[in-house]
């Protein structure tokens, strides 16, 4: 059986509501590294722990062995998960992406992501850093940092195609066999 499994991907890949669905299916804890990747504030994301900090919470949150770990520990973290079971990169097209994160950010936000609000710029900003993924010229999570991190793997690891429903990925995901 699944215990530990972490999925990774771009930025409205569908990573986040695959892992819920998934930790659901499988009756274990979802956790999500945004959760401890950032502070709490308004407006949000805009001041990121400390890696050492992110890691040490993180390892308390997966210290009681089964989980499912959803969203980009990019470099920083890599160390949590020495132990999962199995490795999921969700890859979807970034047209896709964009019209994800544009309806989830309108949804979260509402006006505050609107022309005038205080959310605006920085909205306009993550949806370009967002659609700059597959040919990253910043630092920082993209397609080419992600393909080599994947091709480096010694874990059980599969790509699935996050422009299916999550019913069919779940189905892919629980069905796999290294």
């Amino acid at each position: 059986m699944i215990q530990r499994v972490y999925l990774t991907g771009a930025s409205g890949a569908g990573v986040t509501t695959l892992g819920k669905a998934l930790a659901a299916a499988l009756q274990l804890p979802h956790v999500d590294v945004d959760d401890y990747y950032w502070y709490a504030t308004d407006p949000p994301y805009v001041k990121a722990r400390l890696p050492a900090e992110r890691v040490a919470l993180l390892g308390q949150a997966l210290a009681r062995g089964q989980w499912v770990l959803s969203g980009s520990l990019d470099g920083w973290g890599d160390e949590l998960i020495v132990d999962a079971q199995q490795v999921v990169l969700v890859d979807t097209p970034t047209p896709l992406r964009i019209e994800r994160l544009k309806d989830r950010e309108a949804v979260r936000f509402g006006e505050r992501v609107a022309p005038g609000g205080d959310m605006h710029a920085a909205h306009q900003a993550f949806l370009a850093w967002a659609a700059g993924y597959d040919n990253a010229t910043f630092a920082g999570r993209s397609r080419p940092r992600h393909e080599a991190w994947f091709a480096r793997l010694k874990h059980p690891a599969q790509r699935v195609d996050g422009s299916r429903c999550v019913e069919a990925l779940l189905q892919q995901v629980q069905s796999f066999q290294a």
